[in-house]
């Protein structure tokens, strides 16, 4: 009895436990180092764009290309990362994405059209390095089956957040207090050096999966149907973090305070954080389905009232709650990958994930900016109102497919027992024993 105890005790997840993972630190540090620059590169854009431009519309264009070139290229990136490796296919994408940056702020510096803007923009959101999802696959390899992946989904929610925090800031520092494309040639480097240094730690990434000379078939992440029910419900993630930068700014204007933007969209981001914390300290006993609906229900109902909220304390206040709604909905989404994925397409998965918050990101922006500039802040917090709606039923209506296959617990027909085994523990069940099921 005092052993099982003892090993209960042990087993419980904690962030301590997590970073004592061997080999954890070797990653987790390099890995934060390389993503940090992601939070920097829209805020960077908009900011010289607008300069140069005097435009934030064109500003929003250029920024919304750049989103939707990742959203599209970051699955791609996945698939060749589970193929291939992660070190063979991030040291050629930093490179490139470094270039493709710093011409992009060498063309806004020569006052190009918006238009060959735009198509700069396309190599730079295409080769943006999905570091968070090889973080993910990387504790996912090292964790299969432990009670610490939900930890470690927990941990990677408050690194996401803390680089949202942190580089819009930087960025913001760079661009108004030193040059306008201090911010991208800072992104450009960071991206480079830190994206290099993560690649070097051959020895804790996930073994590339080759087709086996068996002729084994390669799994392809989008063929789960959990998963594709995953990324539309992370595309309603993504349209509250574009709906809520776009509202939070124009509300800031229209109350006479622009610097209060930054005081609220940090309220919001401060949730998600705390509730990112909170999710990797507690032993869950609800399954992650559960957990999932119950939070997306959660962020619907706060997200929906957004719009009614005409001054800046109980926006701040709604925002909060926003931010704490969101980690359970997307900590357990990412958790379920496991569950719904085989191994050797999860980072796909990730990148397929990520990517639905991007480009959901990048059509809220879009849409609610419109819709901000002709009726109000106001107006653009339907859009991830909406969002949200529309992601909440089809997880109600397509629940089921998040289920883990179950075992299969039909034994072989060679067997010749297994008829009476089926029988007799059904027969037996029923009059309230219960019974061992022998599993092939």
């Amino acid at each position: 009895m005092t052993s099982a105890v003892t090993t209960d005790k042990s087993a419980r997840p904690g962030y301590g436990q997590l970073l004592r993972t061997p080999g954890a630190l070797s990653f987790v540090l390099p890995g934060f180092a390389a993503r940090l620059p992601f939070g920097m590169l829209t805020i960077s854009i908009l900011l010289l764009v607008q300069h140069t431009t005097g435009s934030y519309g064109s500003a929003g264009i250029v920024a919304a290309v750049t989103g939707i070139s990742m959203a599209l290229s970051a699955p791609l990136m996945g698939i060749f990362t589970d193929r291939f490796g992660q070190s063979a296919v991030l040291v050629p994408v930093v490179l490139t994405h470094a270039a493709a940056v710093s011409a992009l702020a060498v063309l806004a510096l020569m006052d190009a059209p918006v238009l060959a803007l735009a198509l700069a923009a396309v190599p730079t959101g295409a080769s943006v390095p999905q570091v968070g999802p090889m973080v993910r696959a990387r504790w996912a390899a090292k964790l299969q089956g432990s009670p610490l992946m939900p930890t470690a989904a927990a941990f990677e929610s408050v690194s996401d957040e803390f680089t949202f925090v942190v580089g819009p800031v930087l960025a913001t520092v760079l661009c108004t207090g030193v040059h306008p494309a201090a911010g991208l040639f800072t992104e450009a480097t960071l991206t480079l050096l830190g994206g290099l240094l993560f690649a070097a730690q051959r020895a804790t990434q996930p073994k590339p999966h080759a087709p086996s000379a068996s002729g084994e078939k390669r799994a392809f992440a989008l063929s789960s149907p959990g998963l594709r029910v995953l990324i539309f419900a992370f595309l309603g993630i993504g349209a509250v973090f574009g709906g809520m930068q776009v509202s939070l700014a124009a509300f800031a204007n229209e109350i006479g305070n622009p610097g209060a933007n930054g005081l609220l969209y940090g309220i919001f981001a401060a949730g998600n954080m705390i509730a990112g914390i909170a999710m990797g300290a507690i032993t869950w006993k609800t399954g992650p389905r559960r957990r999932l609906i119950l939070g997306y229900v959660g962020l619907t109902a706060v997200v929906s009232v957004l719009w009614a909220a005409h001054s800046a304390v109980l926006l701040g206040a709604l925002g909060l709650v926003v931010g704490l709604c969101i980690a359970p909905a997307l900590i357990t989404g990412f958790t379920m990958v496991e569950q719904l994925v085989p191994a050797n397409a999860r980072t796909e998965a990730f990148t397929w994930l990520t990517g639905s918050i991007a480009f959901g990101q990048a059509i809220a922006v879009t849409l609610a900016g419109r819709l901000t500039d002709a009726h109000g802040s106001s107006y653009g917090f339907l859009v991830p109102a909406a969002a949200t709606v529309l992601a909440l039923t089809t997880l109600l209506l397509l629940r089921g497919k998040l289920a883990p296959k179950a075992p299969s617990r039909i034994v072989k027909s060679s067997a010749p027992v297994a008829p009476k085994v089926i029988r007799n523990t059904a027969t037996e069940r029923g009059m309230g024993h219960r019974v061992p099921v022998t599993v092939d």
